[in-house]
Protein backbone atom coordinates (compact mmCIF):
# COMPACT_ATOMS: atom_id res chain seq x y z
CA UNK A 1 0.00 0.00 0.00
CA UNK A 2 1.02 3.39 -0.78
CA UNK A 3 1.30 6.02 1.91
CA UNK A 4 -1.40 7.81 2.62
CA UNK A 5 -1.87 12.07 2.12
CA UNK A 6 -2.81 13.98 5.43
CA UNK A 7 -4.09 17.39 4.90
CA UNK A 8 -4.33 19.82 6.87
CA UNK A 9 -2.82 23.64 7.23
CA UNK A 10 -0.62 24.05 9.96
CA UNK A 11 -1.27 25.35 12.95
CA UNK A 12 0.51 26.54 16.14
CA UNK A 13 0.10 24.53 19.26
CA UNK A 14 1.77 21.62 19.55
CA UNK A 15 -0.37 18.19 20.68
CA UNK A 16 -1.61 17.23 23.78
CA UNK A 17 -0.49 14.92 26.55
CA UNK A 18 -4.22 13.24 27.56
CA UNK A 19 -5.70 10.16 26.15
CA UNK A 20 -5.15 9.71 22.32
CA UNK A 21 -8.67 10.84 21.80
CA UNK A 22 -8.16 14.18 24.30
CA UNK A 23 -7.43 17.76 23.54
CA UNK A 24 -4.28 19.01 26.19
CA UNK A 25 -3.54 22.41 26.41
CA UNK A 26 -0.70 23.70 23.60
CA UNK A 27 2.42 23.93 25.14
CA UNK A 28 4.77 25.79 22.56
CA UNK A 29 5.34 26.48 18.34
CA UNK A 30 5.83 23.50 16.06
CA UNK A 31 9.20 22.51 15.36
CA UNK A 32 10.03 22.12 11.51
CA UNK A 33 9.88 18.67 9.80
CA UNK A 34 12.30 16.18 10.30
CA UNK A 35 15.21 15.44 7.82
CA UNK A 36 17.82 18.41 8.91
CA UNK A 37 21.54 18.17 9.02
CA UNK A 38 23.37 16.57 12.35
CA UNK A 39 25.86 19.10 13.68
CA UNK A 40 28.63 16.65 13.73
CA UNK A 41 30.59 18.45 16.29
CA UNK A 42 27.70 18.04 18.73
CA UNK A 43 27.42 14.61 18.20
CA UNK A 44 31.00 13.98 18.37
CA UNK A 45 31.05 15.36 21.70
CA UNK A 46 28.46 13.52 22.82
CA UNK A 47 29.30 10.15 21.64
CA UNK A 48 32.53 10.42 23.54
CA UNK A 49 36.34 10.07 22.50
CA UNK A 50 38.68 7.55 20.85
CA UNK A 51 38.30 3.89 22.32
CA UNK A 52 41.16 1.59 23.33
CA UNK A 53 42.53 -0.81 21.31
CA UNK A 54 42.19 -4.55 20.15
CA UNK A 55 39.46 -6.51 21.70
CA UNK A 56 38.66 -3.97 24.31
CA UNK A 57 37.55 -1.43 21.25
CA UNK A 58 35.51 -3.53 19.86
CA UNK A 59 33.67 -4.68 22.84
CA UNK A 60 32.95 -1.15 23.81
CA UNK A 61 32.00 -0.05 20.50
CA UNK A 62 29.40 -2.07 19.47
CA UNK A 63 27.48 -2.71 22.58
CA UNK A 64 27.41 1.52 22.82
CA UNK A 65 25.63 1.27 19.21
CA UNK A 66 23.79 -1.04 19.13
CA UNK A 67 21.64 0.19 22.24
CA UNK A 68 21.48 3.63 20.76
CA UNK A 69 19.76 2.13 17.64
CA UNK A 70 16.42 1.22 19.00
CA UNK A 71 14.57 1.94 22.97
CA UNK A 72 14.44 -1.69 23.35
CA UNK A 73 15.52 -3.94 20.63
CA UNK A 74 18.31 -2.66 20.52
CA UNK A 75 19.24 -3.19 24.19
CA UNK A 76 18.55 -6.81 24.33
CA UNK A 77 20.79 -7.49 21.08
CA UNK A 78 24.01 -5.36 22.80
CA UNK A 79 23.04 -7.00 26.13
CA UNK A 80 23.10 -10.26 24.69
CA UNK A 81 26.30 -10.02 23.10
CA UNK A 82 27.79 -8.14 26.37
CA UNK A 83 28.78 -11.35 27.86
CA UNK A 84 29.91 -13.10 24.74
CA UNK A 85 26.74 -14.99 25.11
CA UNK A 86 28.21 -16.62 28.47
CA UNK A 87 24.74 -15.87 29.86
CA UNK A 88 22.76 -16.16 26.86
CA UNK A 89 20.56 -18.86 27.85
CA UNK A 90 19.73 -16.67 31.28
CA UNK A 91 19.07 -13.47 29.92
CA UNK A 92 17.28 -14.97 27.14
CA UNK A 93 14.66 -16.33 29.12
CA UNK A 94 13.75 -12.91 30.81
CA UNK A 95 12.70 -11.62 27.97
CA UNK A 96 9.15 -11.69 27.51
CA UNK A 97 7.77 -13.11 24.04
CA UNK A 98 3.84 -11.77 23.27
CA UNK A 99 2.34 -13.74 21.34
CA UNK A 100 -0.68 -13.25 18.72
CA UNK A 101 1.25 -9.25 18.20
CA UNK A 102 1.82 -9.85 14.30
CA UNK A 103 -1.47 -9.36 11.95
CA UNK A 104 -2.83 -12.46 10.76
CA UNK A 105 -2.96 -14.01 7.28
CA UNK A 106 -6.46 -12.27 6.44
CA UNK A 107 -5.14 -9.16 7.25
CA UNK A 108 -4.42 -6.42 3.93
CA UNK A 109 -0.72 -6.50 4.32
CA UNK A 110 2.01 -4.91 2.28
CA UNK A 111 4.11 -7.64 -0.01
CA UNK A 112 7.49 -9.09 1.86
CA UNK A 113 10.23 -6.88 2.31
CA UNK A 114 13.69 -6.97 -0.09
CA UNK A 115 15.68 -10.00 0.99
CA UNK A 116 18.05 -9.76 3.94
CA UNK A 117 16.06 -6.30 5.43
CA UNK A 118 14.31 -6.20 8.09
CA UNK A 119 11.66 -3.44 9.58
CA UNK A 120 11.26 -3.64 13.22
CA UNK A 121 7.99 -1.60 14.88
CA UNK A 122 9.64 -0.44 18.61
CA UNK A 123 7.37 1.00 20.39
CA UNK A 124 7.59 2.79 24.41
CA UNK A 125 4.71 2.18 26.26
CA UNK A 126 3.43 4.61 28.91
CA UNK A 127 0.77 3.36 31.12
CA UNK A 128 1.44 5.83 34.16
CA UNK A 129 1.11 2.93 36.57
CA UNK A 130 3.60 2.13 39.35
CA UNK A 131 4.12 -1.45 37.80
CA UNK A 132 6.00 -1.93 34.65
CA UNK A 133 3.07 -3.29 32.11
CA UNK A 134 6.06 -5.04 29.81
CA UNK A 135 8.64 -7.94 30.08
CA UNK A 136 8.97 -9.77 32.78
CA UNK A 137 5.57 -10.86 34.22
CA UNK A 138 4.18 -7.88 33.12
CA UNK A 139 1.04 -7.42 30.09
CA UNK A 140 1.54 -5.66 27.14
CA UNK A 141 -1.39 -4.19 26.69
CA UNK A 142 -4.28 -3.04 28.80
CA UNK A 143 -7.44 -1.93 26.55
CA UNK A 144 -7.72 1.65 26.53
CA UNK A 145 -5.22 1.95 29.50
CA UNK A 146 -1.93 2.23 28.12
CA UNK A 147 -0.22 4.99 25.18
CA UNK A 148 2.42 4.64 22.94
CA UNK A 149 4.51 7.49 23.48
CA UNK A 150 7.04 6.43 21.63
CA UNK A 151 6.41 4.87 18.26
CA UNK A 152 10.00 3.65 16.12
CA UNK A 153 10.44 2.08 12.59
CA UNK A 154 13.46 0.80 12.76
CA UNK A 155 15.00 -0.61 9.42
CA UNK A 156 17.94 -2.32 8.43
CA UNK A 157 19.73 -2.80 5.12
CA UNK A 158 20.66 -6.02 3.76
CA UNK A 159 23.90 -5.52 3.73
CA UNK A 160 23.58 -4.29 8.28
CA UNK A 161 26.11 -1.36 7.33
CA UNK A 162 23.87 1.41 8.73
CA UNK A 163 21.01 1.42 10.71
CA UNK A 164 17.70 3.98 10.01
CA UNK A 165 15.36 5.12 13.12
CA UNK A 166 12.02 6.61 12.09
CA UNK A 167 10.07 8.33 15.14
CA UNK A 168 6.42 9.54 14.33
CA UNK A 169 4.77 11.43 16.56
CA UNK A 170 2.17 9.97 19.04
CA UNK A 171 -0.33 12.52 18.09
CA UNK A 172 0.60 11.81 14.52
CA UNK A 173 -3.41 12.30 12.01
CA UNK A 174 -3.14 8.99 10.26
CA UNK A 175 -6.11 6.56 9.19
CA UNK A 176 -6.78 3.61 11.58
CA UNK A 177 -8.00 0.69 10.27
CA UNK A 178 -11.71 -0.19 11.25
CA UNK A 179 -11.34 2.95 13.22
CA UNK A 180 -10.53 6.32 10.37
CA UNK A 181 -8.69 8.95 11.29
CA UNK A 182 -7.27 9.04 14.76
CA UNK A 183 -4.30 10.00 16.84
CA UNK A 184 -1.59 7.53 15.85
CA UNK A 185 -1.26 6.72 19.55
CA UNK A 186 -4.87 5.40 19.57
CA UNK A 187 -4.21 2.55 17.71
CA UNK A 188 -2.81 0.89 20.95
CA UNK A 189 -5.42 1.91 22.90
CA UNK A 190 -7.98 0.55 20.60
CA UNK A 191 -6.45 -2.78 19.60
CA UNK A 192 -2.77 -3.07 21.15
CA UNK A 193 -0.30 -3.81 19.14
CA UNK A 194 -1.37 -5.53 16.33
CA UNK A 195 -3.76 -2.71 14.95
CA UNK A 196 -0.94 -0.51 15.71
CA UNK A 197 1.20 -2.78 13.35
CA UNK A 198 -1.53 -2.37 11.00
CA UNK A 199 -2.15 1.10 11.20
CA UNK A 200 1.54 1.99 10.63
CA UNK A 201 1.89 -0.49 7.78
CA UNK A 202 -1.17 0.31 6.15
CA UNK A 203 0.82 4.54 6.53
CA UNK A 204 3.70 3.79 4.78
CA UNK A 205 3.88 0.81 2.71
CA UNK A 206 6.34 -1.05 4.54
CA UNK A 207 5.68 -4.57 5.77
CA UNK A 208 6.56 -5.01 10.03
CA UNK A 209 8.66 -8.07 10.76
CA UNK A 210 9.10 -7.60 14.31
CA UNK A 211 7.45 -5.83 17.21
CA UNK A 212 9.39 -5.01 20.46
CA UNK A 213 7.91 -2.94 22.90
CA UNK A 214 8.96 -1.78 26.78
CA UNK A 215 7.22 0.18 29.41
CA UNK A 216 9.06 3.40 30.32
CA UNK A 217 9.32 2.24 33.98
CA UNK A 218 11.98 0.08 32.71
CA UNK A 219 14.04 2.89 31.90
CA UNK A 220 14.24 3.60 35.61
CA UNK A 221 15.73 -0.10 36.73
CA UNK A 222 18.43 0.05 33.73
CA UNK A 223 19.66 3.86 34.59
CA UNK A 224 19.72 3.17 38.83
CA UNK A 225 21.17 -0.69 37.24
CA UNK A 226 24.25 1.83 35.58
CA UNK A 227 24.52 3.99 38.44
CA UNK A 228 23.00 7.00 36.19
CA UNK A 229 23.55 8.53 33.38
CA UNK A 230 24.38 11.76 32.08
CA UNK A 231 22.42 14.27 29.23
CA UNK A 232 23.20 17.74 28.44
CA UNK A 233 19.93 20.44 28.62
CA UNK A 234 20.75 23.23 26.37
CA UNK A 235 19.05 25.61 28.61
CA UNK A 236 16.88 26.04 31.95
CA UNK A 237 13.50 24.56 31.68
CA UNK A 238 10.88 23.88 33.85
CA UNK A 239 8.05 20.75 34.04
CA UNK A 240 4.75 22.35 35.04
CA UNK A 241 3.16 18.89 35.31
CA UNK A 242 5.80 17.16 37.47
CA UNK A 243 7.19 20.48 39.21
CA UNK A 244 10.49 19.78 37.96
CA UNK A 245 13.21 22.27 37.66
CA UNK A 246 16.32 21.25 34.74
CA UNK A 247 19.25 23.42 34.91
CA UNK A 248 20.90 24.06 31.89
CA UNK A 249 24.02 22.21 31.21
CA UNK A 250 24.90 18.01 32.09
CA UNK A 251 22.84 16.29 34.33
CA UNK A 252 23.33 12.73 36.30
CA UNK A 253 19.92 11.06 36.51
CA UNK A 254 19.22 8.55 38.22
CA UNK A 255 15.95 6.47 37.41
CA UNK A 256 13.21 8.54 38.74
CA UNK A 257 14.73 11.65 36.92
CA UNK A 258 15.06 9.70 33.77
CA UNK A 259 11.46 8.90 33.36
CA UNK A 260 10.72 12.46 34.40
CA UNK A 261 13.26 13.46 31.75
CA UNK A 262 11.95 10.98 28.70
CA UNK A 263 8.11 11.87 29.82
CA UNK A 264 8.02 15.68 29.74
CA UNK A 265 6.87 17.96 26.34
CA UNK A 266 4.85 20.93 28.86
CA UNK A 267 7.53 23.72 28.78
CA UNK A 268 9.41 22.87 25.89
CA UNK A 269 10.25 24.90 23.02
CA UNK A 270 8.88 22.18 20.44
CA UNK A 271 6.10 19.88 22.57
CA UNK A 272 6.47 16.44 21.49
CA UNK A 273 9.12 17.33 18.76
CA UNK A 274 11.36 18.28 21.55
CA UNK A 275 10.40 15.02 23.67
CA UNK A 276 11.24 12.85 20.69
CA UNK A 277 14.79 14.02 21.02
CA UNK A 278 15.07 13.81 24.88
CA UNK A 279 14.20 9.57 24.36
CA UNK A 280 16.79 9.47 21.68
CA UNK A 281 19.63 11.76 23.25
CA UNK A 282 18.73 9.13 26.47
CA UNK A 283 19.05 6.06 24.97
CA UNK A 284 22.19 7.47 23.99
CA UNK A 285 23.10 8.34 27.18
CA UNK A 286 22.15 5.05 28.31
CA UNK A 287 24.36 3.16 25.68
CA UNK A 288 27.53 5.14 26.34
CA UNK A 289 27.07 4.40 29.74
CA UNK A 290 26.27 0.40 29.66
CA UNK A 291 29.49 1.01 26.87
CA UNK A 292 31.39 2.51 29.42
CA UNK A 293 35.00 0.57 30.24
CA UNK A 294 33.70 0.89 34.21
CA UNK A 295 30.70 -1.25 33.47
CA UNK A 296 32.15 -3.80 31.05
CA UNK A 297 35.08 -4.58 33.38
CA UNK A 298 32.48 -4.97 36.78
CA UNK A 299 30.87 -8.12 36.20
CA UNK A 300 28.57 -7.34 38.71
CA UNK A 301 27.30 -4.38 37.15
CA UNK A 302 27.15 -5.23 34.06
CA UNK A 303 24.57 -8.22 35.07
CA UNK A 304 22.59 -5.90 37.13
CA UNK A 305 22.30 -3.98 34.05
CA UNK A 306 21.80 -6.48 31.82
CA UNK A 307 19.32 -8.57 34.18
CA UNK A 308 17.70 -4.88 34.58
CA UNK A 309 16.91 -4.49 30.52
CA UNK A 310 16.24 -8.45 29.97
CA UNK A 311 13.08 -8.23 32.73
CA UNK A 312 11.81 -4.68 30.86
CA UNK A 313 11.25 -5.61 27.15
CA UNK A 314 8.84 -7.79 25.58
CA UNK A 315 9.05 -8.87 21.97
CA UNK A 316 6.73 -10.91 19.28
CA UNK A 317 7.16 -14.88 19.53
CA UNK A 318 8.57 -15.02 16.38
CA UNK A 319 11.92 -13.72 17.92
CA UNK A 320 14.17 -16.59 18.79
CA UNK A 321 17.52 -16.70 20.75
CA UNK A 322 18.95 -17.38 17.70
CA UNK A 323 17.59 -14.74 15.66
CA UNK A 324 19.09 -12.32 18.40
CA UNK A 325 22.56 -13.72 18.20
CA UNK A 326 22.43 -13.92 14.41
CA UNK A 327 21.27 -10.07 14.03
CA UNK A 328 24.12 -9.12 16.73
CA UNK A 329 26.72 -10.42 14.70
CA UNK A 330 25.58 -8.89 11.26
CA UNK A 331 26.01 -5.60 12.92
CA UNK A 332 28.91 -5.94 15.16
CA UNK A 333 31.17 -3.64 12.12
CA UNK A 334 28.08 -0.48 13.16
CA UNK A 335 29.46 2.48 14.24
CA UNK A 336 27.84 5.68 15.84
CA UNK A 337 28.14 7.47 12.70
CA UNK A 338 26.32 4.68 10.66
CA UNK A 339 22.78 4.77 12.78
CA UNK A 340 20.23 7.77 11.12
CA UNK A 341 17.54 8.90 13.45
CA UNK A 342 14.75 10.71 11.83
CA UNK A 343 10.98 12.11 12.51
CA UNK A 344 8.53 11.56 9.70
CA UNK A 345 7.89 14.71 7.88
CA UNK A 346 5.47 16.63 9.02
CA UNK A 347 3.45 20.20 8.82
CA UNK A 348 3.72 20.84 12.47
CA UNK A 349 0.43 20.92 14.30
CA UNK A 350 -3.03 21.25 13.72
CA UNK A 351 -6.78 20.78 14.73
CA UNK A 352 -9.07 18.45 14.08
CA UNK A 353 -12.48 19.07 16.03
CA UNK A 354 -11.20 19.88 19.40
CA UNK A 355 -7.99 18.03 19.38
CA UNK A 356 -4.14 19.35 18.77
CA UNK A 357 -2.72 17.25 16.51
CA UNK A 358 -0.24 16.46 14.02
CA UNK A 359 -0.18 16.84 10.26
CA UNK A 360 1.95 14.41 8.37
CA UNK A 361 3.36 15.99 5.60
CA UNK A 362 1.63 14.42 2.74
CA UNK A 363 4.09 15.25 0.22
CA UNK A 364 7.43 14.68 1.78
CA UNK A 365 6.80 11.61 4.13
CA UNK A 366 5.67 9.57 0.95
CA UNK A 367 9.21 9.63 -0.18
CA UNK A 368 10.59 8.42 2.80
CA UNK A 369 8.40 5.49 3.17
CA UNK A 370 9.10 4.46 -0.11
CA UNK A 371 12.53 4.74 0.63
CA UNK A 372 12.29 2.11 3.64
CA UNK A 373 10.49 0.12 1.15
CA UNK A 374 12.83 -0.45 -1.60
CA UNK A 375 16.10 -0.47 0.52
CA UNK A 376 16.95 3.30 -0.55
CA UNK A 377 17.01 4.92 2.67
CA UNK A 378 21.08 6.07 1.81
CA UNK A 379 19.64 7.62 -0.91
CA UNK A 380 17.24 9.63 0.53
CA UNK A 381 19.46 10.93 3.36
CA UNK A 382 22.16 11.98 1.03
CA UNK A 383 19.45 14.07 -0.71
CA UNK A 384 17.40 15.26 1.79
CA UNK A 385 20.14 15.36 5.44
CA UNK A 386 20.99 13.25 8.32
CA UNK A 387 18.38 13.48 10.84
CA UNK A 388 18.86 14.30 14.71
CA UNK A 389 21.51 15.62 16.75
CA UNK A 390 21.41 13.82 19.66
CA UNK A 391 24.02 16.18 21.62
CA UNK A 392 22.10 19.03 23.58
CA UNK A 393 18.63 18.95 23.88
CA UNK A 394 15.89 21.60 24.92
Amino acid sequence: MTARDLPGAPASQPPGEGPPVAEPPAPGAPASPGGAGTDGGEDAAFWGGTDGEGELKRKRRWPRVLIAIGVFFALVVAGIGGLAWQRQSSYNGNIDRIPGVMPDGGAQRPGPNLKGTENWLLVGSDSREEAATTGDGGQVWKPGQQRTDTIMLLHLPADRKKAYIVSFPRDSWVDIPGYGDQKINAAFSFGGPKLLIETIENLTGVRVDHYGAIDFEGFKSMTDALGGVTVNIKQNVYDPARKKRWAAGRQKLDGEAALAFVRQRYNLPNGDFDRIKRQQAFLGALAKQAADRGTLTNPLKLDRFLSALTKSISVDDGVSAGDLRSLVLSMRSVRASDVMFLTAPHKGTGRRGKQSVVLLDGTKAPALFEAVKTARMGEYVRQHGGGNGLGTVS
